[in-house]
Order: structure tokens, then sequence, then C-alpha cells
């Protein structure tokens, strides 16, 4: 790739050291097969329901565009945008809401898109806010599920994959808003061994 920094290749060739490397941890095939199953578990929940995916920015783009090409009948999406990261990779612990939603979600089937379930503070956060809203029913999709990362009682509806207590980039997922473009998800190390 022509970026320094992302120049681990598809068979994981060592980097220069002091440089950021990268190793998959997700496949894009792999990824892809996971999205079908979790369609068609969702369509089966609600067979006959005009779904609202809610996507959440920046990071759940690639998972709710390729999540909604495979599920069957009406869907339409909407987004919005909550910050807890900034620019470090671990998280403030502290919410905040950049972007609400276009329209409103009372009376509809709402399932919300997240990339990532780690603590469980954003993803708690967006729930007590939706859910004052009144749709007739609020579910939540994540591609990545972090468990041991947990601070909160949450849970997702749909998980495509649960993973270990490692940063994760690649599928829409960033550091410092980079990697989003990366086809498949990788584990992320910085030099000096922090991330």
């Amino acid at each position: 790739m022509a970026i320094k920094t992302q120049r681990a290749n598809r068979n994981n060739a060592p980097i220069p050291s002091g440089t950021e490397r990268v190793k998959v941890l997700l496949t894009h095939a792999k990824i892809q097969k996971r999205i079908r199953e979790m369609a068609k578990l969702i369509r089966k929940d609600f067979p006959n329901e005009p779904l609202l995916l809610v996507g959440v920015l920046k990071g759940a783009v690639l998972f709710l565009a390729d999540l909604a090409r495979q599920i069957t009948g009406e869907v339409t999406f909407d987004f919005i945008a909550v910050s807890s990261y900034g620019k470090d990779s671990r998280s403030s612990g502290q919410v905040k809401l950049n972007k609400d939603l276009d329209s409103s979600i009372e009376g509809k089937t709402v399932i919300v898109v997240e990339d990532i379930l780690d603590t469980g503070l954003t993803l708690r956060y967006l729930l007590r806010i939706l859910q004052q809203r009144k749709p007739k029913n609020l579910r939540v999709a994540v591609l990545l599920d972090k468990v041991e990362r947990r601070l909160t009682d949450v849970t997702a509806d749909y998980v495509g994959f649960a993973i270990p207590n490692e940063f994760v980039v690649g599928y829409g997922l960033d550091y410092a808003e980079r990697y989003r473009n990366l086809p498949d998800v990788r584990i992320l190390s910085l030099p000096g061994g922090n991330h």
C-alpha cells in the first residue's frame, strides 16, 4: 500500500521496526459470510416488517451497507454520530452526540448497527436516547464484540464475531481516522507495544 504505516501485505510480512503493524484477524470473505447469516436472522425475527437500520458513524458504514444489501424486503437507513474515542486508541469513557437522526423512529422497527461493542458505554447511551423516541422494536447488530472490555450491562441481539481484547482496525474501524478502508479486520500494534 502507498502509505508507509500500512505496508503489511496479505502474508503479514515483517514491517521495519518503528512503524505500525497490522495483522489480519478476520478476512473479508469470513466477514461477508457472517453478515449473510446475520441478515437472515434479522429477517427471520421480523419477517414482514419494514426495517430501519440506524448506522453509528463513522465505523459502521461499511457493515451497514453490506448488511442492508443482504436483508430482503423493505429496508431504509439513517445515521447517528457519537464520539467517545477522539484520536486516541482508548475510550475516554465520555459519550457525546455529534449528529442526530434525520427523521422520527416512533412506531418503527429499528436495528442499531454498530461496528464494535467494547465497554458498552456508547451503546447504553444510544439505546437510552432511542428508546425515549418510542420505536416499535429496538434491536442491536454489532460486527465485533469485545466481551471482556464491558463496563456496563449491555448486549447485542445480533453479533458477528466475539474478538479478543486487541485494538482492531479495518472494515470501517479506525485509528485516528486511518485504516477504515482496509477490506478485513486487523489487529493494530503501535511502535513500543502501545495501542
